[in-house]
């Protein structure tokens, strides 16, 4: 029985979502090297313990929240290790983004219907690729890669799943992966943040009162990863380049030979 060509989750005491994109395998029987290419959600939780792991494999952190969720929740400082914030809004996004005032109006959100919940974060999806200030700064978290380091590079968001997700999806387009490996790793998240979303789940029954199974499945909606999200984000640069292939070249403004360096980079037989 085959196993699950998805990214390695690498243990820690106060990360639940990090993973190392190393081993999964190409649609060409390559492999992504192992640690260069580590995808997360926030290490503002990190222990001790963590971040002296973490300051010993990493060399860089890219941080795609806003200024507001750095402020609340920083990242912790490594010594030797650069952190860069590339934010992908410019401002907050209920659901996605994670400033107080986002999950409170995230929660807000969740009192109307859970269709509702599900079309504004299939919307936000889609703004990754069509948002003007999101694609430019995708293409800049490319180009970072694209610089040789002897260490891994980490980028995350807050959950790891939405922001930080799509930059994973980006790197694994780059080097071949093939779609069902790529669906299957962003769904994996949602296994990795059942505390998470139980943690939210509390959050509300303390704000607003015990949640009713709309309210439960607005919240899935919200804090979840949903196939129907990245199906959309697939189906709108069909649409806007005809294929993904076209999105990195037109799009992100990638040239065939640096999607060949980066293939090299990154890949073994």
């Amino acid at each position: 029985m085959a196993t699950e060509n998805i990214s390695c989750k690498i243990s820690f005491e106060g990360l639940n979502n990090t993973r190392d994109l190393g081993g999964m395998r190409t649609k060409q029987g390559q492999h992504i090297l192992p640690g260069k290419l580590i995808r997360s959600g926030q290490l503002h939780s990190a222990t001790e313990k963590d971040i002296s792991v973490l300051s010993v494999d990493l060399a860089l952190v890219v941080d795609f929240r806003t200024e507001q969720e750095r402020v609340e929740k920083p990242d912790p400082y490594m010594a030797g290790v650069i952190n860069l914030h590339l934010p992908v809004f410019e401002s907050l996004a209920a659901g996605v983004t994670r400033e107080e005032k986002s999950d409170a109006e995230a929660f807000a959100m969740v009192s109307s219907d859970p269709q509702k919940a599900c079309q504004y974060m299939l919307e936000t999806y889609i703004g990754f690729v069509t948002n003007d200030f999101s694609v430019s700064q995708y293409s800049k978290f490319v180009r970072l890669l694209l610089e040789p380091r002897d260490k891994a590079v980490l980028w995350h968001c807050t959950a790891g799943k939405d922001r930080a997700g799509f930059a994973s999806v980006i790197v694994q387009e780059l080097l071949g992966v093939g779609r069902d490996d790529i669906f299957a790793d962003y769904l994996k998240t949602n296994e990795y943040l059942k505390t998470e979303v139980g943690r939210l789940l509390e959050i509300f029954g303390q704000n607003m009162g015990a949640p009713d199974e709309k309210t439960t499945k607005s919240l899935d909606y919200l804090f979840g990863a949903h196939e129907e999200y990245l199906a959309g984000i697939y189906e709108k640069v069909e649409e806007l380049y005809g294929g993904f292939d076209s999105f990195l070249t037109d799009g992100l403004k990638i040239c065939p030979d640096e999607i060949e360096r980066f293939r090299r980079m990154y890949l073994a037989d």
